[in-house]
């Protein structure tokens, strides 16, 4: 087997955004990879039991009893996550805190290269005309912050089981009320607020990572710096 990347997504929606830019920093890279879907497995959050500390393995009987060995045999990890409340999913999260029994005493994910993704609604929203002149600039910096502040909480917990965070892509999600089917109705409902008092809820108005020209330019850019710092590592 030659050099591998392993891709994780906690993105629960089948083919998202997030999913599919996982994969394109993969692919872009040119070396092997696979890639695992959180929502697909039974993970549970740390349980603070210290039992790995002595041998680094996690006594919890959940599907990270198999997932790890793919962590340490991967050469690079590309890890997605998405920003609900403006923290990261729970499915990454108990990821992340299930890499704790990695790092004891040997610190086996010392140095291992890492790129994130992470999804959330409208970045860039002042992209949007809408809001652009509304006078609403400390609501839009709020609102545009989860995303950044997820990421920076990613590339914590990633340094501290020091990992090397190589690059980190923030990218445009779709708001669940444009799906859900009562998005026109519901007191709750964002969609006016994004799309403007007029807008209705539709499909037509989910976004589109591929569609996302700087996004997708920096994810090609990231898997080919990616590949071809692996490629020389081994070389060397």
């Amino acid at each position: 087997m030659g050099l591998q990347i392993l891709g994780v997504s906690g993105s629960p929606v089948p083919n998202s955004n997030t999913d599919r830019a996982v994969k394109a920093i993969m692919e872009a890279s040119g070396l092997e990879h696979d890639f695992v879907k959180l929502s697909d497995l039974h993970i549970r959050p740390c349980m603070a039991c210290k039992r790995c500390v002595s041998d680094n393995v996690c006594k919890q009987e959940d599907d990270f009893g198999w997932l790890y060995k793919k962590v340490l045999d991967a050469d690079a990890l590309v890890i997605g996550a998405y920003s609900p409340y403006s923290s990261i999913d729970a499915f990454t999260k108990a990821f992340l805190e299930r890499l704790w029994s990695l790092r004891h005493v040997n610190n086996l994910l010392r140095g291992k290269p890492v790129v994130t993704v992470v999804s959330g609604v409208y970045p860039k929203l002042l992209d949007n005309p809408v809001l652009r002149f509304s006078g609403l600039s400390r609501l839009i910096s709020r609102f545009a912050l989860p995303v950044d502040k997820v990421n920076r909480m990613l590339a914590t917990e990633l340094r501290m089981d020091r990992m090397e965070v190589l690059g980190q892509v923030k990218l445009r999600g779709n708001v669940p009320c444009l799906t859900c089917g009562h998005g026109d109705d519901c007191e709750m409902s964002s969609i006016k607020f994004l799309h403007g008092k007029n807008a209705k809820a539709s499909v037509d108005k989910c976004v589109r990572v591929e569609n996302q020209e700087d996004v997708w330019r920096e994810l090609q850019r990231l898997g080919k710096t990616l590949g071809a710092r692996l490629t020389a590592k081994a070389s060397n």
